[in-house]
């Protein structure tokens, strides 16, 4: 006899954003948002990287809390989350980078690192990890916790690419933009023309924006003699904010479609 309280729990709707293309603007104006708005904090405000973690770190256990007990999709819910990530996955690569001294290369070894088992044990223990299963509390627990080692390798490596200190590349922000701009697009291309694994696909693009909201965000925000504009990191912010609900009222946002699981 089958299961109804598990086959009903794996149909239930999923509670994560469906993958559009609205869904990849916003992402652009999340992850820019979270280097601005880290930034600022960490910087502007001089609260210092360690902080400005615990500071983002205990609005990103509220609003996946939040976000694990709502009963259904909310996409101001969904997306302030998706900006906890970005904001805290600034803080942790940067405390990574300079703080406890790993350098860029060595911060982004160890987050990649971070990710992958995070992607393991959670194919492990649901069998995937398709943004599709994310139908109970366990799979968005490790949807979020995935969501924030990716944001935090996404921010590691646009700082390793762009910067020129900490064992950088020094390609500066223009150019590392260019980059992984064209990864972006490179993905998209194998998406259309390609029968690779869509979810495969997805984390890939999903880890790819994030340095490109990086090189971004930095390059409003950093000094003029280190090749950015040298806005003002809180009126960048609140404009990335404005962007960002602008894109969430413009694009609409809908669950993503839950599938059964065998």
């Amino acid at each position: 006899m089958p299961d109804t309280q598990t086959n009903t729990c794996d149909q239930a709707p999923a509670k994560v954003a469906a993958v559009t293309f609205g869904f990849w603007i916003a992402k652009v104006a999340a992850t820019t948002l979270g280097e601005t708005g880290g930034d600022w904090v960490t910087m502007s405000l001089g609260l210092g990287y360690l902080v400005g973690s615990a500071i983002f770190a205990a609005t990103f256990v509220a609003l996946v809390s939040g976000q694990v007990a709502a009963s259904r999709f909310h996409p101001v819910l969904y997306w302030a989350t998706i900006v906890a990530t970005t904001t805290l996955g600034t803080t942790l690569a940067d405390f990574f980078d300079r703080s406890l001294g790993a350098g860029y290369p060595g911060g982004t070894a160890v987050i990649a690192a971070l990710l992958a088992i995070s992607l393991f044990v959670w194919h492990r223990v649901e069998g995937t990890v398709s943004i599709q299963s994310v139908t109970t509390p366990r799979a968005e627990r490790f949807y979020w916790v995935t969501i924030l080692f990716s944001q935090t390798l996404g921010t590691a490596l646009g700082d390793w690419t762009a910067d020129d200190d900490l064992g950088g590349l020094g390609l500066g922000f223009e150019r590392a933009a260019l980059i992984f701009g064209g990864a972006l697009a490179a993905v998209a291309l194998l998406y259309f023309w390609t029968r690779l694994s869509r979810t495969l696909l997805f984390w890939a693009a999903f880890v790819l924006t994030r340095p490109l909201g990086a090189t971004v965000g930095d390059f409003l925000d950093k000094p003029t003699a280190q090749g950015g504009l040298h806005l003002s990191r809180l009126y960048a912010s609140l404009a990335l904010i404005a962007l960002l609900v602008a894109s969430l009222y413009l694009f609409r946002q809908r669950p993503a479609r839950s599938v059964p699981r065998a």
